[in-house]
């Protein structure tokens, strides 16, 4: 599936040479990659509408260019992404590929893209093997390192004494990750890892296991339709009044609008929350409510950034994409306002930022959002950056 959004043309009252002296030559092209089909297509759909959010508050230009966006689904399929990516190169001649939502993908379409005249920009998967030895000068994630989110909810449970705990991923590489993290920081025993296939939609087994195991704490990583179904299973069980449960990606804006009560109270790690109080935030969430008719969830925010990096980095070059040198270097300065606030690109092209414990919970408006319980890590620098030999 394959869309097209194409920004209007200049209005600036120049002269025409005077507009043609200053105005690049080209349209500036981006490729979106992203699952916008199957049980992940709400992530993609709320990093695709960021990142177009965050186009339509610039007029529709990044750098003081027009833009041509063009928009493709990887239908979470590794071999597909690679062949559609390649058309985006090869035909749509793009300037930057924002994507994917998957690590899978990301694995898949990384050399393609880097080893092309793109530049890369992850809204999402932020795959730990990219992050060291394997960096990319033309490499960036607005998102986060894959193992930080999930160490947020390890060294909660570390520090609330939590001693069994039973962990539950995807069995892929965000799911090895994700439970790379956790035990980063949790130094108890883990009664079980469980890893389940991408497309699991039934947890009755696994409930069953975790209610004999009788663990003082479940750690689960189940983004987009798995983890629906896995909340409302767990509460539906009776398991929610005994043991507490720890996620991310879980419980969050992609999945609460069908969790809804199920999921109240529940606890998640991110850098970012819809109720995060700085003006940047504020006109991010209102906008994008107004736009969408929906509570943003950290994919929209990650999407927006994206392309607040690409504007900020084409400021930097006259709106110019020619010297690659230049444009990395001006990627990497991250010169832009997040709404999660503090934001900077390390030396492997991942972020240093924040990160937070959230909650589930319901709005005053009746919808519902995560927010900030507190802080856990200030300025968290993923491990892998020292094997980066980006210095």
């Amino acid at each position: 599936m394959v869309s097209r959004v194409i920004a209007v043309a200049f209005a600036i009252g120049l002269t025409a040479a005077s507009a043609l002296a200053q105005a690049p030559p080209d349209k500036l092209k981006v490729g979106i990659i992203v699952t916008l089909s199957g049980p992940g297509a709400v992530l993609g759909q709320q990093a695709r509408d960021g990142f177009l959010l965050a186009l339509k508050n610039r007029g529709d230009k990044l750098g003081g260019r027009e833009v041509e966006v063009t928009v493709v689904d990887d239908e979470l399929k590794p071999d597909l992404a690679v062949t559609r990516v390649k058309k985006l190169l090869e035909s749509d001649k793009v300037d930057f590929v924002v994507g994917p939502i998957f690590s899978n993908v990301l694995g898949a379409i990384f050399k393609p893209v880097t080893e092309s005249d793109a530049v890369l920009i992850s809204p999402n998967a932020g795959a730990s093997v990219f992050a060291g030895k394997a960096c990319s000068p033309d490499f960036f994630v607005t998102s986060y390192e894959n193992n930080q989110v999930h160490a947020v909810l390890g060294k909660y449970a570390q520090d609330k004494g939590y001693k069994r705990a039973f962990l539950m991923a995807p069995n892929y590489q965000a799911g090895k990750d994700s439970v790379a993290g956790f035990k980063s920081m949790f130094k108890g025993e883990i009664v079980e890892e469980d890893f389940v296939p991408l497309s699991q939609l039934d947890f009755q087994a696994d409930l069953a296991r975790i209610a004999a195991a009788k663990p003082d704490v479940i750690f689960a990583f189940m983004p987009g339709g798995l983890g629906i179904a896995l909340v409302k299973q767990f509460h539906q069980s009776g398991l929610a009044e005994k043991i507490p449960f720890l996620s991310a990606f879980t419980v969050d804006e992609s999945t609460l609008p069908a969790e809804q009560d199920a999921a109240l109270g529940l606890f998640g790690g991110m850098t970012w929350a819809p109720n995060m109080d700085n003006a940047a935030n504020k006109r991010f969430v209102d906008g994008y409510m107004a736009a969408y008719h929906a509570v943003p969830g950290s994919y929209a925010m990650q999407g927006y950034d994206a392309a607040q990096a690409i504007d900020a980095a084409l400021a930097k070059t006259g709106g110019s994409t020619a010297d690659k040198a230049k444009l990395r270097a001006a990627m990497r300065l991250a010169d832009f306002v997040s709404p999660r606030g503090a934001f900077r690109f390390n030396t492997n092209g991942y972020p240093i930022q924040d990160f937070y414990l959230v909650k589930a919970a319901k709005r005053p408006d009746g919808l519902y959002e995560t927010e900030i319980v507190q802080k856990v890590f200030s300025d968290y620098a993923d491990s892998f950056a020292e094997a980066c030999p980006l210095h």
